[in-house]
């Protein structure tokens, strides 16, 4: 948003950009003002607008181009209650007009007030102990997406800094560099899932899975941790930069919320629906989530042991031709 322009204008901006025509860009424009009541506001200069006055004309520019999907962050933080009820009902009228929203937050209330509509209007479960069984699986795919990440910034870092030259003047293995990488970031991320574990436990998640079951959880969530490692270590050497690398895997993070982690894919527009049951994050989650809820699993477990597997040797491959052919970089 622009503050040296008007709500109008900024609207108008957004429509511009949207490539609507003139008249119906107008119409689009006044029609958003009056839902989101910026009407009396419209001329005004953003830097006259309250703290909730710019959330609801931020959401407004989201909507100019009619999305079906709307991603939500923090999106009531530092309002007054009266501007968050309000940011509320605004979006449980979304979702009634059916756009998918994800949102995060650290309110309970607010999850209280927005997680059963959110994602299918309620064909989640109306109380949080049956939400947080759904989505425990899901937050556990998420940290093992999330803490492969760090392996694509510890290679690149030694691939830059000349601690490669070394280790080539020394006997030992060419991938075992890599491999103590992957090592080393498959034990800290079996640590962090055994500590997101317990802290869902202590959250009230509960399971009548069996030892046998929690076994099996715990080999397929090492399998797919071992498979993104090494497509994170790839990332890394390809990178050309430690900066490079810290981006580059951050698909990674967003691809679990576009599967079944946090909201069932049956509740999705037709498009992401598609995608979302055929990523590799979905049946992954789908077995974790049969193996620990006692739901079924069917052919779930077949894809997410094909998907990690071709994952992992791919990437391995890739790994060990790049660092074959890379050279460290010389230091300053």
């Amino acid at each position: 948003m622009d503050n040296y322009l008007t709500g109008e204008e900024n609207l108008r901006l957004m429509a511009d950009l949207r490539h609507l025509g003139r008249t119906a860009g107008r119409a689009r424009v006044a029609e958003l003002l009056e839902r989101f009541d910026l009407t009396d506001a419209a001329r005004k200069p953003l830097s006259a607008y309250s703290g909730g006055m710019r959330r609801r004309l931020d959401l407004a520019m989201t909507l100019v181009g009619n999305p079906a999907v709307i991603f939500l962050d923090e999106p009531t933080t530092g309002l007054d209650p009266r501007s968050r009820r309000t940011m509320w009902q605004i979006i449980r009228e979304l979702v009634t007009d059916g756009v998918t929203i994800f949102l995060t937050t650290q309110y309970l209330d607010e999850a209280d007030q927005l997680g059963t509509g959110l994602g299918g209007h309620g064909v989640l479960h109306a109380d949080r102990s049956a939400y947080l069984t759904y989505v425990v699986p899901g937050i556990l795919i998420l940290t093992v997406a999330s803490a492969a990440l760090g392996t694509a910034i510890s290679v690149a870092t030694d691939m830059t800094t000349g601690i490669i030259d070394r280790f080539r003047t020394m006997a030992i293995a060419r991938g075992a560099v890599l491999t103590g990488h992957v090592i080393g970031s498959l034990l800290q991320t079996l640590a962090v899932l055994i500590l997101v574990t317990g802290v869902a436990l202590a959250l009230g998640f509960r399971t009548s899975a069996s030892a046998l079951q929690w076994l099996a959880a715990a080999g397929v969530l090492a399998l797919f941790a071992f498979a993104l490692i090494w497509l994170s270590a790839a990332l890394g050497l390809a990178a050309k930069s430690v900066e490079t690398a810290s981006n580059t895997p951050m698909f990674l993070t967003l691809l679990p919320f576009l599967s079944s982690g946090f909201v069932p894919t049956a509740t999705m527009p037709a498009g992401l629906r598609q995608f979302a049951e055929y990523e590799p994050f979905t049946p992954v989650t789908q077995t974790i989530r049969g193996l620990l809820t006692g739901g079924p699993v069917g052919t779930h477990a077949i894809a997410a042991v094909s998907w990690s597997v071709g994952i992992a040797l791919v990437s391995y491959v890739w790994s060990v031709r790049l660092y074959n052919r890379r050279r460290a970089a010389t230091p300053n």
